[in-house]
């Protein structure tokens, strides 16, 4: 694994990379410009477009934020380009105006002008989740928690999940899935393609770990915008780091529970086509 050659360089965007030249179980590797993950898009220049369409013919983006994320962070320049299919796929259990269905069970229902002044004024991300805190108390206890988060977006999104999986599995050109840091969310989604392709459990922990060697710019990016920055200023820098043990943890508990990520993945719809077609793209 070349990681020189995996990382992808741009203006507006400190966290994408390839997952092509992974290794797997077989003795093979994964193929590149076929599936990349990434960090926030909003910021992308006009030469980082170009780059994406040109060199690696993106042609979908994943896009894993929240509904409220989207709304406070506005349009991005990837939704101009009409080459590129943007599939929102929200990995939260969401209502309309708020982040969680919880936050939007009460009060009387407005429509009308009315409902999107409130929307605008109350739309808040839930940080919690979107941006998880892994360092907050001893390592057992955040391992758990992180897996917790991870292991909610299974059993809130299986829709989500496996669409997200099966853009990547039948798209034509490139595909990008990414969240706000490209870390959590975008982990665990590239962890599962990455075990359908049979990836070694080595290198699919290595790949979110990766993450960390750019966690200073990814924090900068996204204290840059104010639908980030509190929660990111009340934290210390290295509770967000990605540490093996999560993604390593995360699998596991797929293995105990669910006889592994593809046994989860077939529980919940996933077939033998779905699976043949993502090893097809991933591995030629």
């Amino acid at each position: 694994m070349n990681e020189l050659t995996r990382w992808i360089e741009l203006d507006g965007a400190v966290n994408v990379r390839d997952l092509g030249g992974l290794p797997t179980e077989d003795g093979g590797t994964t193929r590149f410009g076929r599936v990349l993950r990434g960090d926030n898009l909003q910021d992308l220049s006009a030469s980082d477009v170009e780059r994406l369409l040109s060199r690696f013919k993106l042609r979908d983006v994943i896009d894993l934020r929240s509904h409220a994320e989207v709304d406070l962070e506005g349009p991005g320049p990837l939704t101009r380009v009409p080459d590129v299919t943007i599939h929102h796929l929200t990995l939260f259990a969401e209502g309309g105006t708020y982040t969680d269905v919880e936050a939007d069970t009460s009060g009387v229902p407005i429509t009308g002008t009315a409902a999107a002044e409130a929307g605008a004024a109350a739309a808040q991300i839930d940080a919690e989740r979107v941006l998880p805190w892994q360092g907050r108390h001893e390592d057992k206890v955040a391992e758990a928690r992180v897996v917790g988060f991870y292991s909610a977006y299974l059993r809130d999104r299986p829709d989500s999940v496996l669409a997200a999986l099966r853009v990547l599995a039948y798209g034509d050109g490139a595909a990008l899935v990414h969240c706000a840091a490209g870390k959590d969310r975008t982990g665990v989604v590239s962890a599962l393609a990455l075990s359908v392709a049979g990836v070694t459990r080595e290198a699919i922990v290595a790949d979110y770990v990766a993450t960390g060697d750019r966690i200073e710019p990814i924090l900068g990016r996204l204290r840059s915008s104010a639908t980030y920055r509190d929660d990111l200023d009340s934290r210390p820098p290295d509770s967000h780091v990605p540490r093996p043990e999560y993604m390593d943890f995360f699998l596991r508990s797929l293995d105990e529970r669910h006889d592994g990520p593809l046994g989860w993945l077939a529980r919940n719809g996933w077939t033998a086509a779905d699976e043949a077609a993502l090893r097809a793209r991933l591995l030629g």
